[in-house]
């Protein structure tokens, strides 16, 4: 490279290790004064191209959200305060990298970061500090969160009540519930800061997870005397606290206070007032609350729908279990999956399969993608009632949407077995191998049972043979399905238990546990002398 051209490009980008003679000209080094004359003398490549010409602080932060890489962003940040003519970060760009590596969990690089800005001049806002607690909260470091707290007043700034609450509510968070009474209780006299009644509830719910009733009473009759109104939350969070302990009638009592008040309860309190009446199995007691809250005007939502519903199929009431879900899909809310097959049991139980049927295809009119575990669920009652072309038909729908699972797949075959169904069950086996989905030590039992039922135990030992070619380890029932089939077949198959024999024999402990030999072996030695003979010679070759 030739010294006569002063104007050099230095990457910060290449890796420059690799050139065997050197970019930089040493003379010309020592004819440099200081750093602004070697930064006018050598150009920096930004860390993305375009880089604008002119940029603001402004026009940082949009580069620094819009960029996938917060590593990228970070080094857009850099570039920007050191290799940028005339640039100067404000408030607004140190909040924008500060909260994009929070959210991306790279908390090594904030300290050299938030040093830098309390080192500078900027006046900073408090919603940085409260983000950044917030966000080593998610992160499970609640002593990071109350370090960032205690920082706030390092950068010429107060912490109010808002900060506070959020320290509080990360101590919660993280399940820190016996810091919270210490920090409420120097609140002022440490930090300077008049709590609010958010803070009196995050307090209150700190005590009742401590199962402290008594202090979160004592707190609430307080309250008043710290020049706080006790609200709809404060009582919720007292009431959750007497139904987790089981006090119903304490809960009672509280939830009618609320209503002597003149307090509306809201969504919140009615649900948890009804779930601790379903804990309890107090159904008739939770279904009047919910007919109380739909008559104060109050709505029921996705949770309270659920804690009923799942009640009802506890206590066998499939028919009410039915209505609720077809409001609860009414109302616009998705029932989950689980919830799903609990009512599809309960239904099936009751005898009522084409009532869990239409539910099924009501989810799909709704738009609701109904999973493989609740379409398993409905092929598994479809197949115990004999309707196996029904459950074929359903999972052929099923399919056209949707994946089928081992779970789907198992399921569907071994209702086929179990209805005779062999031939089928063996085109299924055959659909299922071919979309790439292996089978399992399930889906093997449940083919080796058909075919035992059926008197086909040759195939079920080839089939038993297949599972130690895919190293798929046999189990205990494995084994049992095998002998009963065995035992079955009656005499003349002694060629077969060898084979059996041999398999596991030639395998040794690599799949075979002193459960499966037990099984195996006592129970054949137990039905057949012709078969301890066999046993016997076997184990002598071997």
């Amino acid at each position: 490279m030739s010294i006569l051209h002063r104007h050099r490009r230095f990457s910060t980008i290449v890796d420059l290790a690799h050139l065997s003679s050197p970019i930089i000209d040493p003379s010309h080094l020592t004819s440099l004064r200081s750093n602004s004359d070697l930064l006018v003398s050598y150009s920096v490549t930004p860390p993305l191209q375009p880089w604008p010409s002119r940029l603001s602080p402004r026009h940082l932060s949009r580069i620094i959200r819009s960029l996938p890489d917060p590593l990228l962003a970070l080094r857009a940040f850099h570039h920007a305060s050191h290799f940028h003519p005339g640039f100067s970060h404000s408030y607004l760009s140190y909040h924008s990298i500060l909260l994009r590596l929070a959210h991306a969990r790279l908390f090594s690089h904030i300290p050299p970061i938030l040093s830098s800005l309390r080192h500078s001049s900027i006046h900073c806002g408090e919603n940085l500090f409260i983000s950044l607690i917030r966000a080593y909260s998610l992160s499970s470091r609640p002593s990071s969160s109350l370090k960032i707290f205690l920082s706030i007043p390092s950068f010429r700034l107060r912490a109010s009540v808002r900060s506070f609450n959020a320290l509080l509510n990360a101590m919660i968070q993280n399940r820190r519930f016996h810091l919270v009474p210490i920090l409420f209780k120097h609140c002022q006299s440490k930090f300077g800061i008049i709590p609010n009644v958010c803070t009196a509830n995050i307090f209150l719910k700190a005590l009742c997870k401590l199962g402290n009733l008594d202090g979160a009473l004592k707190v609430l009759d307080e309250m008043p005397t710290w020049g706080m109104v006790p609200n709809v939350v404060s009582y919720t969070t007292i009431l959750s606290c007497y139904c987790s302990l089981g006090d119903l009638h304490g809960a009672k009592a509280l939830f009618d206070e609320i209503l002597h008040r003149g307090w509306s309860p809201d969504v919140t309190t009615y649900t948890v007032l009804i779930d601790g009446y379903c804990r309890s199995g107090r159904l008739v007691d939770a279904v009047r609350t919910m007919d109380e809250m739909d008559n104060a005007g109050v709505k029921p939502n996705d949770v309270t729908y659920s804690v009923v519903i799942e009640e009802c199929c506890k206590a066998k009431k499939s028919g009410e279990a039915l209505n609720l879900i077809q409001d609860m899909l009414d109302g616009k809310y998705i029932p989950s999956s689980t919830l799903c097959c609990k009512v599809i049991d309960a239904l099936c139980e009751d005898g009522k399969v084409e009532d869990a049927c239409d539910i099924w295809k009501k989810l799909l009119k709704k738009n609701v993608t109904p999973d493989n575990s609740i379409s398993s669920t409905l092929i598994y009652w479809l197949c115990k009632k004999g309707k196996v072309l029904e459950a074929r038909k359903l999972f052929d729908e099923f399919e056209k949407g949707f994946i089928p699972s081992l779970l789907t797949y198992s399921t569907l075959i071994s209702g086929m077995c179990e209805n005779g169904e062999l031939q089928e069950a063996g085109r299924l086996w055959d659909d299922m191998l071919e979309k790439k989905c292996a089978p399992n030590v399930f889906t093997y039992n449940v083919l080796i049972k058909g075919f035992c039922k059926v008197g086909k135990v040759k195939e079920g030992v080839e089939i038993l043979e297949e599972m130690l070619e895919k190293k798929c380890m046999p189990n205990k029932s494995t084994y049992q399905v095998l002998v009963d089939g065995l035992l079955d077949a009656g005499d003349g198959d002694d060629e077969l238990v060898e084979k059996v024999l041999c398999n596991l024999v030639s395998v040794g402990g690599e799949f075979f546990s002193k459960d499966d030999w037990s099984v195996f072996v006592a129970k054949m030695v137990k039905e057949s002398e012709n078969w301890r003979d066999v046993l016997n010679a076997l184990l002598l070759d071997a």
